[in-house]
């Protein structure tokens, strides 16, 4: 061990270059030190003596410096706060990052490119996982359903009586970070009712399943699939199908291109990125959309500690879900007969079903199963499974021949004027704004369509050679509380009429320029289907349609 009195100007970062000593065996060897780069003149410096006597007898290059800690990324995600925002104003302000809204910020930052339009989003919540929980390694199909962080969730479902099973959540990628990923197409015969025509959706479609990478390859292969399958189709049910699902199957290539295996809206948000910049601003809560003269210009929102900014902007997309895009619409004063109205979701029915695999081939693989619904049949038909090993990892899938799976039936809603969103001045948020509620109740004629659901489910199960478990004597099979769902809709519905809908072809308010809706509430009807691959779509037609307005 040697001892050198530091020099004029000396710091530990030039010493350890001076006599080639590394710079962590320097700190160790000096803890009274504690930033290699402050001068330390006339300070003591342990140094090794198996250290060359000076730098100068090297004939190799010096150390690199240090990487400044100021360099250094602390989000995954560039962040702007939300008093930054404020002083700027935008040409879209987006509302909420999940399937909706991160479309619509996809499809800007993709068309537009590098020009001198500016982009911003606020969500409510933070930045909690940079992906989709299931491409998780530990999370098995089990762990995932029930996989719900309280930092989060709102369980506001236990303060709604007629909308029990209801959760939000408020996070970066919204409900998609959670979501089962299922994406079919709504049935033409439900879309001949929108004011959108069907030429417009096969292009907005195509469109959204080739970024969200929608495929029917995901049970490629897997015999259970298959003998399910068949067993459906020779039996009547002629249009069953394999399960679409948006997870990208492809090759991992170019390092690390398709690694993130099933979709979320984290994924717009990283092509959005990739193409141009955009301001984001987290834990940020909208409370109320700013008008002036009949036109929207911006958003007031709120900050953790209670400050309130208002974010201005030429155009804003609310894509906050069905359930809070009307109730900031409401707390803005937007007038509108449909605001809040006749939201819809699906009956759900779930029965406790089992397989016997005996002498199906290897690989067993995974099921996903689905039997559309049809005019005649307004039901629809899931299987997932068999057990947790839908969507595993690294998990021992044991051996054996009696198998639980997962079998869904969701059933068409109709919309009603008085199933409705609304808020109660009495009642208010931590931010002062007045609560959301619920009115909700099933008709006479979607209770018969749980009716049908329920011979559905055990017609069904009788061709597939399912063993429905029994409760009591009964068939166990349960009514998912509504709400539970998690495809809220039609609060926003488009339409021409203002009169019984909120929002015209385009998602704009009727009579509100600039003022946009991107999420479930605008699809004035569900059919039986999945709702997220359809308010993708339309979100990237919104989109398109603002993007030509501007221009």
């Amino acid at each position: 061990m040697r001892i050198y009195v530091a020099d004029k100007g000396d710091t530990l970062v030039k010493i350890g270059n001076r006599y080639q000593v590394g710079l962590e065996q320097l700190l160790s060897f000096n803890p009274h030190i504690q930033s290699p780069d402050v001068i330390i003149e006339g300070v003591s410096v342990n140094i090794p003596s198996q250290s060359l006597p000076k730098a100068e007898a090297r004939v190799v290059a010096p150390f690199c410096p240090p990487v400044p800690q100021s360099e250094f990324i602390h989000d995954w995600i560039p962040l702007t706060s939300a008093e930054e925002m404020a002083n700027n104003e935008y040409d879209v302000l987006i509302v909420g990052s999940g399937a909706g809204g991160g479309a619509a910020l996809w499809r800007l930052c993709e068309q537009w490119g590098n020009n001198d339009k500016r982009i911003g989003m606020v969500e409510r919540g933070p930045s909690f996982l940079p992906t989709h929980v299931a491409n998780i390694a530990t999370m098995n199909d089990v762990k995932f359903r029930l996989y719900a962080p309280p930092q989060i969730t709102d369980l506001i479902g236990n303060r709604l009586p007629q909308y029990s099973g209801l959760k939000l959540v408020y996070a970066l990628g919204g409900r998609t970070l959670l979501w089962g990923a299922v994406s079919p197409r709504i049935p033409n015969y439900e879309i001949a009712s929108w004011p959108v025509s069907l030429e417009e959706m096969e292009l907005y479609y195509n469109i959204a399943e080739e970024v969200m990478n929608v495929t029917t390859s995901y049970t490629k292969d897997s015999s259970i699939t298959q003998v399910l399958l068949d067993r459906l189709r020779a039996n009547g049910y002629f249009n069953a199908d394999v399960i679409p699902v948006a997870t990208d199957l492809d090759q991992t290539r170019l390092g690390k291109l398709h690694s993130n295996v099933f979709f979320s809206s984290i994924v717009f948000l990283a092509r959005a990125l990739s193409r141009r910049p955009f301001d984001l601003a987290v834990n940020t809560y909208a409370a109320q959309v700013v008008t002036e003269g009949g036109r929207a210009v911006g958003v007031r929102v709120m900050t953790p500690d209670k400050k309130s900014y208002v974010i201005r902007s030429k155009n804003v997309i609310l894509s906050a879900s069905a359930l809070q895009t009307p109730r900031i619409l409401l707390n803005s004063g937007i007038k509108g007969d449909a605001i809040g109205r006749y939201l819809i979701n699906h009956s759900y029915l779930i029965p406790s079903a089992s397989v016997n695999t005996a002498g199906f081939a290897e690989p067993l693989g995974a099921l996903g199963i689905v039997v559309p619904e049809l005019e005649e049949r307004p039901y629809r038909l899931q299987l997932q499974g068999p057990e947790q090993f839908f969507n595993y990892q690294y998990e021992h899938k044991p051996v054996k021949d009696e198998w639980g799976i997962s079998f869904y039936v969701s059933g068409k809603v109709e919309a009603r004027y008085e199933n409705r969103v609304f808020v109660d001045p009495s009642r208010r948020d931590e931010y002062g704004m007045p609560e959301l509620q619920v009115d909700f109740s099933y008709s006479a004629k979607d209770e018969a369509v749980i009716q049908q659901m329920y011979a559905g489910i055990v017609h069904a199960s009788s061709v597939m050679q399912l063993r429905i478990a029994t409760l009591e004597g009964a068939l166990a099979i349960c009514l998912l509380p509504p709400g539970a769902d998690n495809h809220d809709a039609g609060t926003c519905r488009m339409g021409n009429d203002p009169n019984t809908s909120a929002t015209n072809r385009y998602g704009q308010i009727h009579g509100v320029e600039g003022l946009y809706i991107a999420d479930n509430s605008v699809l004035p009807s569900l059919g039986a289907s999945n709702p997220t691959l359809s308010t993708a779509a339309l979100a990237i037609r919104t989109a398109d349609y603002i993007m030509s307005q501007l221009r």
